[in-house]
C-alpha cells in the first residue's frame, strides 16, 4: 500500500483540522508503519506513546492501531515538545491544558452567544442597555 504524498497530507491537516477530501480528520486509517513512515520515527516509539496514554490510535477487530489525521497532528505536537526537551510527563501535562483551555473556550464561546440571544429577546443592546437608540437621538435641541 502506497501513503499518500507527505507534503499533501500535511498541507491538508494544516489547512482544514486534519481533514482530506477521501480521508475525515477524526476516521481512523492510517497504519502505525504509515504513521512511522510520515513522521520518521520508530513504530516502537509510537507504541510507547500508546502504552503511555499520551496518543492512543483506535483498534481494528484484529487488535491492530489505526490513527486519525487529528492524531497525527497529535503526533506531531508530541515528537516537536519532545525535541524541545520536554519530557513525556511534560508532554502529557501540556496536551491535557491545551484540550482544557479547549473546553474553556467553547464554554466561553456557548456562553457569550446565550448572553446576545438573551439581550436581543430583552430588547437590550450590545451594552445591555434598554431600546439601543442611535447616536443623538431623543436629543431636542
Amino acid at each position: 500500500m502506497e501513503l499518500p504524498d507527505p507534503d499533501e497530507e500535511v498541507r491538508a491537516v494544516e489547512d482544514d483540522a486534519g481533514a482530506s477530501p477521501a480521508v475525515p480528520a477524526d476516521q481512523p486509517f492510517y497504519t502505525i508503519g504509515q504513521v512511522a513512515q510520515l513522521l520518521d520515527v520508530p513504530a516502537a516509539q509510537l507504541r510507547r506513546l500508546d502504552a503511555l496514554e499520551i496518543v492512543q490510535p483506535d483498534r481494528t477487530e484484529g487488535n491492530q492501531r489505526r490513527y486519525s489525521a487529528r492524531e497525527i497532528e497529535r503526533l506531531r505536537e508530541v515528537i516537536t515538545l519532545g525535541e524541545e526537551g520536554v519530557t513525556l510527563p511534560g508532554v502529557r501535562k501540556i496536551l491535557e491544558l491545551r484540550r482544557r483551555v479547549g473546553e474553556l473556550e467553547d464554554q466561553l464561546s456557548r456562553q457569550a452567544d446565550e448572553l446576545a440571544d438573551a439581550r436581543r429577546d430583552a430588547g437590550l443592546g450590545a451594552r445591555g442597555e434598554a431600546g439601543a437608540a442611535a447616536p443623538g437621538a431623543g436629543h431636542e435641541g
